[in-house]
């Protein structure tokens, strides 16, 4: 796999990541491993994860998983972009989530415990905690960098004022300013190109897409006349948060799925890997997350690496994908300014 920077870090990462919200339900602990595995065979170096995965089950068993990974292979560590996050609850204390000082401290120890690390190299906040000043949560991540325990800081899952305040509030008291944001990102879901894509491009963070395949929807597993069963994300459990069958069960999705699906007859290439380099293309991406249950779903994946997109297959898919942009202020003010973006 082809490196990219990290928004301005100077770090290098792999065009893909690997996604472990899996480790520990979808895919058991030895299948986990030979995911692990695969990726870094693949010449992939950024694995992220979380203290509250997997979703069902017991919180840090992802990270508890990826320790002994590491710990069986101890010259892999310093080739290894370690990412994980820290703001959900993970336990029934009140305390024990958010992004306080008290509970960004504890939380980080309690990561680095089990990944069996000195130091996270990636530590993002989870989502924005409305009950903490953003002040405090970056004191917190400063004293972290500072410490040598992390050595870069993201957010995950921000509005684009919320990224833009914490960036500026950042470089204003002199703090680690975020380096990257990890949001929802794919051909279903493009709204962040209305206002946090253009911060990450104005304030140099890299963006790593997470639901790169609209949680299979892009992959053409899902059908328009049969609701999805068996093994599958949404075959388990139908209504399953923004993926959901019945809620992208519209003609938008099945005119991407299908589009997506034309590229790929043309390439000679599973849909997914359509999808993936799509992603991987656009602007201020550094790695799109993918999450695999098992070695042989990333590998396939990790192949999306190995194709190009025409500009006319582009310019297609990108056509068919673009969401309705409200009129007001994204449209009016779009218009309003076309000519000034013509002289840039």
């Amino acid at each position: 796999m082809r490196k990219r920077l990290l928004g301005r870090t100077g770090v290098l990462v792999s065009e893909f990541a690997l996604g472990t919200m899996t480790f520990g339900q979808e895919a058991p602990e030895s299948a986990a491993m030979q995911i692990l595995d695969a990726y870094v065979d693949g010449g992939g170096n950024l694995i992220d994860t979380a203290d509250v995965y997997p979703p069902v089950g017991p919180k840090g068993t992802s990270e508890e998983i990826i320790g002994r990974w590491l710990s069986g292979r101890p010259a892999v560590r310093d080739s290894i972009i370690l990412a994980t996050k820290c703001r959900g609850r993970m336990d029934g204390s009140g305390n024990s989530e958010g992004l306080s000082r008290r509970w960004i401290i504890r939380a980080c120890e309690g990561s680095l415990r089990r990944l069996q690390t000195d130091h996270i190299d990636l530590y993002q906040a989870h989502q924005w905690d409305p009950a903490t000043p953003i002040e405090e949560t970056l004191a917190a991540f400063d004293v972290l960098v500072r410490s040598g325990k992390v050595r870069y800081i993201g957010v995950s899952n921000f509005t684009g004022w919320q990224l833009e305040r914490t960036v500026m509030t950042a470089r204003h008291l002199g703090f680690s300013v975020p380096v990257s944001l990890q949001p929802q990102y794919n051909m279903l879901a493009r709204e962040i190109e209305w206002e946090l894509v253009p911060v990450c491009i104005e304030e140099g963070l890299g963006i790593l897409p997470w639901g790169p395949l609209a949680q299979g929807w892009l992959s053409g597993k899902y059908t328009r006349d049969m609701a999805p069963s068996g093994a599958t994300r949404l075959g388990e459990d139908p209504n399953r948060g923004v993926e959901a069958y019945d809620r992208r069960n519209i003609e938008r999705t099945w005119g991407i799925v299908d589009a997506v699906q034309v590229v790929a007859t043309e390439l000679g290439v599973p849909p997914a890997r359509v999808a993936l380099r799509w992603l991987a293309d656009r602007p201020a991406v550094a790695a799109p997350l993918l999450g695999a249950r098992t070695a042989d779903q990333l590998r396939d994946n990790l192949m999306a690496a190995d194709i190009a997109l025409s500009e006319e297959q582009r310019s297609r898919l990108d056509g068919v994908s673009a969401p309705a942009t409200p009129d007001y202020p994204y449209r009016l003010l779009a218009e309003g300014t076309a000519e000034r973006r013509k002289l840039l």
